[in-house]
């Protein structure tokens, strides 16, 4: 694979310069830009420049605002909701997250609410950013269908990512995020750019077979739940909290109304955020290191996001696929 050494900044132009070509106001590129550009930085490639040209598609077809603001109201002392208003969902996470850590400090706990935005990033960085301001945190979001229900060979769920972080003041947090898929869609199609096989239970062909073709999954195919039974339920419950529980749509409702561009479809998040200042005693801190060191006592154990923050600390360039710095180029 052809690839282009790119410095941080420089992957942080590229995409502002494309998503100011597209229709993006400046508050709304540089968000989106660092974002992606932190998704490189920590090598999260299936959510950086990667995604961009499907924002664009989003851009162009007028079913992404690129200057649209959302709007944040607060529905009782520790439930804010944020009306998207066709924004991405950076956009609104910028707005909505310093509410919910308001809150959740205040109340011990609380839930944001995210209406008619279009999520396509990767979860990591709200969960993060409550941590880090010493919250425990939870996000979800569904998608257009794209897994099978255990038992199943047509898709009813989005990949429906999951996120949690654990904040530990003065180190980084612990933090996963996860598709309840067996593979994220996004490194799916990476592995079907570079040639990669995936592994078998990954996803069915488009007649029902187990394959580790990963371009016989991304064209027609499904992806399958992890752990069968187990991530299936776990898919469903996001379903359920990113749709039902926010007044926004299940995946196969999305499904109906997104105009198929290529770019992310219209749908809900739900972030909770809970105060171990509150809820716990002052021992809590002390307490879950204990544990974490534990685990790291484990030969071969790393906690989650460990890998992450290690290569945030490389603040060097990047190595960007090529084909996609040229075709992100000829979008500006």
């Amino acid at each position: 694979m052809a690839t282009v050494s790119l410095t941080l900044d420089e992957i942080f132009d590229l995409a502002k310069k494309t998503l100011l070509a597209n229709g993006c106001d400046e508050e709304t590129s540089s968000i989106l830009s660092d974002l992606l550009m932190k998704a490189e930085r920590d090598g999260s490639l299936s959510h950086g420049l990667f995604r961009l040209p499907a924002y664009v598609s989003g851009l162009k077809s007028g079913k992404i605002n690129g200057k649209g603001k959302p709007e944040v109201k607060k529905i009782s002392e520790s439930v804010i909701k944020v009306l998207g208003n066709n924004c991405l969902a950076p956009i609104v996470l910028n707005k909505g997250l310093p509410e919910l850590i308001k809150a959740a400090k205040e109340n011990g706990v609380a839930v944001l609410a995210i209406n008619n935005s279009h999520h396509m990033a990767a979860m990591w960085p709200e969960t993060e950013i409550l941590a880090e301001a010493g919250l425990v945190a939870f996000a979800c979001t569904s998608y257009k269908p794209a897994v099978a229900p255990a038992g199943a060979i047509k898709p009813l769920f989005g990949t429906n990512p999951i996120s949690f972080a654990w904040p530990r003041p003065g180190k980084t947090p612990v933090v996963f995020d996860m598709a309840t898929a067996s593979m994220a869609m996004g490194e799916v199609q990476v592995a079907k750019r570079e040639g990669h096989k995936v592994p078998i239970g990954t996803g069915l062909t488009k007649d029902g077979k187990k394959t580790t073709d990963p371009a016989e999954i991304a064209d027609g195919g499904v992806l399958l739940p992890f752990g069968g039974y187990k991530g299936s339920s776990i898919a469903m419950m996001v379903e359920l909290l990113a749709g039902a529980l926010v007044g926004d749509n299940f995946s196969f409702e999305t499904a109906t109304k997104d105009n198929n561009d290529g770019g992310p479809p219209s749908g809900g998040e739900f972030i909770l955020a809970m105060s171990p200042e509150k809820i716990s005693d002052s021992e809590w801190t002390k307490h879950a290191d204990e544990f974490f060191n534990k685990m790291k006592s484990f030969e071969g154990v790393r906690l989650p996001g460990e890998r992450r923050h290690k290569n945030r600390l490389d603040k060097g360039p990047r190595n960007i696929n090529k084909e996609l710095v040229n075709k992100i180029k000829s979008l500006s």
